[in-house]
């Protein structure tokens, strides 16, 4: 019996693992934590005109079993399902592949093999009735899904999710959503950056924006795009704006490429009055308040010359709208921080200083983290406190821990055994050092050295 069980249980794992479904596509963060990501999807909103909406549904209730919500996982891969089903007006179709694998793979992980097998037939059944095309491998859909998710969840595979899109798109080139997430995904990065785009991606975002005409976010990439040609593009901009300010909050509605567009080439006071438009529209939305504080922080943080130097009032809403932003969210950054304590170095130095001393300074940051952190309250210190003596502490130190990422770094290519091994012995001694001295982390170099500035104030 203990033999027939374990013969079971190894057939059951490897037919889920040949499954295609986000268990098994070895998804990556690309952002600090899952709650991150979460939120990130649920910005995007739940509109049913959203034809991404099932698919959304699907990676939202893996992150929900990664974050340890199997209930919540249960709940959203069964609304992916209706979703599918409601949207294509049929009960089953090859775009419920990769859902019936996710609910193959969550009963099994919850111990319900029955249901897992069930789940099981059902992807057998399926792929059976609609086969892949001559030349694929799997479906147009399930390439299409893929495609989708690596290019929400996961920046080390945007070509990867490219080559998805093309595959999907070569086999259903009818299909309208494909061809606008392929050419968003291959010419935003390149808009972010104030790049022109290729003749090729160009082409493919101006014929995205006339096959799928609803679709605001392609069009306002569209405008961004020839705004960096060099075209002036103010008057559809305004109309642009008017179409998006009546849509419902999402972050794919179009509105963050539009106010981007104004921040960047036409006036960021204009892109305040846009997202303050949109906030008093939907109050509530979290995104929005999110949209008015980045154009906001910009606008102080970045001005353009030729507008006025904002008010004190001004100043304050941004900041306020920032703390609302940061409480809205499950999470916060450290780089949402640091911003919080520029924008209140325009109005209250000491306030600005206590955010850095009473909380970004007592972070538990990995070494890059806290090497950018000492260097920007490095920056404060001389710029804005004018504290010579204590900026040169934390610029040393944000070099220290550079110097000691590099030895690890040789460390791990190093062919050479006696080398190795003074580097492993010389890392050991500083951490050895440090714990001697009562501060765990911090090398004994670091601490010698700010000893050394003690010892000169108190000799003034």
């Amino acid at each position: 019996n203990t033999n027939n069980t374990k013969n079971f249980l190894t057939s059951l794992e490897d037919k889920l693992e040949a499954l295609q479904s986000h268990f098994t596509w070895e998804l990556q963060l690309r952002r600090p934590n899952l709650s991150c990501e979460l939120n990130i999807l649920q910005d995007i909103g739940s509109d049913e005109g959203n034809v991404w909406l099932g698919h959304i549904y699907n990676l939202l209730g893996f992150i929900q079993y990664k974050l340890g919500s199997s209930k919540d996982a249960l709940n959203l891969f069964n609304r992916a399902a209706e979703t599918f089903q409601r949207q294509k007006n049929a009960d089953e179709g090859p775009w419920l592949m990769v859902n019936f694998g996710n609910l193959a793979w969550l009963h099994h992980l919850l111990g319900e093999d029955e249901k897992s097998e069930d789940y099981l037939s059902k992807v057998d059944g399926l792929m059976r009735k609609y086969p892949a095309p001559p030349g694929l491998e799997r479906h147009p859909e399930v390439l299409a899904e893929q495609a989708w998710t690596l290019m929400m969840f996961d920046k080390e595979k945007q070509q990867q999710a490219a080559e998805l899109f093309q595959r999907a798109i070569q086999m259903q080139p009818d299909i309208v959503e494909w061809q606008s997430s392929y050419a968003i995904l291959t010419a935003e990065f390149l808009i972010k950056c104030q790049s022109i785009l290729e003749p090729e991606v160009f082409e493919r975002l101006r014929s995205a924006k006339e096959r799928d005409p609803g679709n605001l976010y392609v069009a306002a990439l569209y405008l961004e795009a020839k705004a960096a040609n060099g075209e002036n593009v103010q008057d559809e901009a305004r109309e642009l704006a008017g179409r998006v300010l009546e849509r419902p909050p999402s972050s794919y509605n179009g509105i963050r490429p539009l106010l981007r567009l104004y921040r960047n080439k036409i006036s960021k006071d204009e892109a305040v009055e846009i997202a303050e438009k949109a906030l008093e529209k939907h109050p509530d939305s979290r995104y929005f308040k999110r949209c008015a504080a980045i154009c906001h922080m910009k606008r102080i943080l970045n001005p353009d010359r030729r507008e006025p130097k904002p008010s004190r009032s001004v100043i304050n809403r941004a900041i306020s709208l920032w703390e609302e932003m940061i409480a809205a969210y499950d999470y916060s950054t450290l780089r949402r921080q640091i911003t919080l304590a520029q924008l209140y170095t325009e109005v209250d130095k000491e306030k600005a200083n206590q955010i850095y001393k009473e909380q970004l300074l007592r972070e538990d940051l990995d070494p890059e983290g806290k090497q950018k952190l000492y260097n920007l309250y490095a920056k404060h210190l001389y710029f804005i406190r004018n504290e010579s003596r204590e900026s040169t502490i934390y610029h040393m130190r944000a070099a220290e821990i550079q110097s000691l990422r590099e030895l690890e770094k040789t460390l791990k290519r190093n062919t050479d055994p006696e080398m190795c091994q003074e580097i492993k012995e010389f890392l050991e001694n500083l951490n050895i050092q440090a714990s001697e001295s009562g501060h765990k982390g911090e090398s004994s170099s670091s601490l010698l050295l700010e000893l050394s500035f003690y010892s000169e104030e108190e000799k003034l």
